[in-house]
C-alpha cells in the first residue's frame, strides 16, 4: 500500500534510529544484554521519585468520583495552577492557570503550539544541533524550517539567527539545556535573542515567537536554567516530565505562555482547540492527577552530574573533544576520524552503540546518552579505550 511522499522522505532522514535498533537488538543476541553498551536513546534508567508512588498510593485508595471522565482540554484547573504557581515563582511572571495547557509531553505540546501560530508557509528557525523530530513536527502544521548553524562552542550565533531571519519568521525554537549538546544558554545570550527579535518585529510589522523547549530545565549541574519569559516577551514554554520526574513513558508536559505575549488570550484559546483538534484531546487525566503535587519535585541531578562525569572525563583522558555539558543527560563529542559512520561503525565492534551527529544536523559529531546504570558505563570504560587505541587516540601498548 502506498504511503505519502512526505511520509517516506521523512522515514529515510530519521532511519538512523531504526538502524540503532536493529543493530543492538542483533548485538544483544550474540553476546547478551549485560555486554552490549547502547548509548543511543534518552530513555532514562532512572526510577521516578518515591513521592511518585506515594500519590498514586493516594488515588488507588481514594478514587475521586468521576477521575477517569473528560475534563477542559486544557486539563484541570488545579494541575494548571500547581504548574503556574512553580514557573511564576521561577520567572518573577504573573503566571496563571489561565496561561498553562497541559500535554501529552512536550513533543504534544510544541505540535500544539506550531499548529496555533503557523500558517502554512511560515519559517521557523530551529539551532544546529537539533532534536531530529523538529522538522517533522514543523512540517506537520505546514510550516518550513530554517536551520541555523551554532558556534563551536554551540551557543547561538544571533549574527547567523538575525541572517535567516525575514518576513515570514514566526518562530525560533531554543532548547536549553540542549538536547544534544547538553549546552545551556545564559540569561546574556536570551537578553540578546529578545532585543533582536524585537528589533525584526519592529523592521518586519510581525511578531516572532520564541518556543522555549526545557524538558530538560531541571537537570542543571550549575544554576537555575534562566526564563526565557524575562528575556522574550512573545515566547512560550513547552516541556514534559519524561526527564525531571523519570516519566518518559507515560506522556504528561503543558505549554506555558508568558503573559506579557500579544494577545495572550487569543494564543491560549487557539492551544485548547489545537490540544483537542490535533487528537490529544487532553493530557491523561490520572497523570495530571499525579504530578499536580509533585512540581517541586525532581530526581537526584546529582546522580545525572556523577554519570556525566564518569564518561566525561574518561573520555577526555582518551583524547575525545567536546564541550562539556551544562545540564541534560547528553555527551555531544567530535569524531575523532574523517568518516563519521565509519567510527559508529568501528565503535559497534566494542559493542558500543552511538548516535551520528547527522542525525541532529550536525555530522562530525556523535551523541552519547548517559542516562544509563552507573554499572554499564563503568563496564563501558576499558571498551572506550580499545576503540580509541583503534582509532589512533591512544598509543598501541
Amino acid at each position: 500500500m502506498p504511503i505519502a511522499n512526505t511520509i517516506k522522505d521523512h522515514i529515510e532522514h530519521s532511519s538512523w534510529i531504526r538502524k540503532m535498533f536493529e543493530e543492538g537488538a542483533s548485538l544483544r543476541a550474540q553476546f547478551g544484554d549485560e555486554n552490549v553498551f547502547d548509548f543511543t536513546l534518552g530513555n532514562p534508567t532512572m526510577e521516578p521519585p518515591a513521592q511518585l508512588n506515594e500519590e498514586l498510593k493516594k488515588i488507588a485508595d481514594n478514587p475521586i468520583p468521576g477521575m477517569h471522565r473528560y475534563m477542559n482540554n486544557a486539563g484541570y484547573e488545579e494541575t494548571r495552577a500547581a504548574v503556574a504557581e512553580v514557573i511564576a515563582e521561577h520567572c518573577k511572571q504573573p503566571v496563571t492557570a489561565d496561561h498553562i495547557v497541559m500535554t501529552c509531553g512536550a513533543g504534544a505540546a510544541l505540535n500544539v503550539v506550531l499548529k496555533t501560530l503557523l500558517n502554512p508557509g511560515d519559517e521557523v528557525i530551529i539551532l544546529i544541533p537539533y532534536f531530529v523530530e523538529y522538522n517533522f513536527y514543523i512540517d506537520n502544521q505546514n510550516g518550513i524550517p530554517v536551520e541555523v548553524l551554532t558556534k563551536e562552542d554551540f551557543q547561538p550565533d544571533l549574527e547567523a539567527i538575525e541572517s535567516a531571519i525575514n518576513s515570514r519568521t514566526r518562530a525560533i525554537i531554543i532548547n536549553s539545556p540542549n538536547n544534544p549538546t547538553g549546552v545551556i544558554y545564559p540569561e546574556s545570550t536570551l537578553q540578546a535573542l529578545g532585543a533582536l527579535l524585537n528589533r525584526k518585529e519592529q523592521e518586519f510589522g510581525t511578531t516572532i515567537v520564541a518556543i522555549s523547549d526545557e524538558p530538560y530545565a531541571r537537570i542543571s549541574f550549575g544554576d537555575e536554567v534562566p526564563c526565557i519569559f524575562n528575556a522574550v516577551a512573545n515566547s512560550i514554554i513547552v516541556t514534559s516530565h519524561s526527564k525531571d520526574l523519570a516519566l518518559p513513558g507515560d506522556r504528561i508536559g503543558y505549554l506555558a505562555a508568558n503573559p506579557a505575549m500579544e494577545n495572550v488570550d487569543q494564543f491560549m484559546q487557539g492551544t485548547i482547540f489545537c490540544n483537542r483538534v490535533l487528537g490529544f484531546v487532553n493530557a491523561p487525566a490520572l497523570m495530571q492527577r499525579l504530578v499536580t503535587n509533585l512540581q517541586r519535585v525532581s530526581v537526584d541531578v546529582a546522580e545525572y552530574r556523577h554519570k556525566r562525569d564518569l564518561l566525561y572525563n574518561k573520555l577526555i583522558e582518551l583524547g575525545f573533544e567536546m564541550v562539556k555539558p551544562g545540564g541534560g543527560f547528553y555527551l555531544f563529542p567530535k569524531v575523532p576520524i574523517a568518516d563519521e559512520m565509519e567510527f559508529i561503525r568501528i565503535a559497534q565492534k566494542y559493542r558500543i552503540l552511538l548516535v551520528p551527529g547527522s542525525g541532529f544536523g550536525a555530522p562530525g559529531y556523535f551523541r552519547i546518552a548517559y542516562c544509563v546504570e552507573d554499572a554499564m558505563i563503568e563496564r563501558s570504560l576499558p571498551l572506550w579505550e580499545e576503540l580509541a587505541r583503534e582509532i589512533g587516540l591512544v598509543p598501541h601498548r
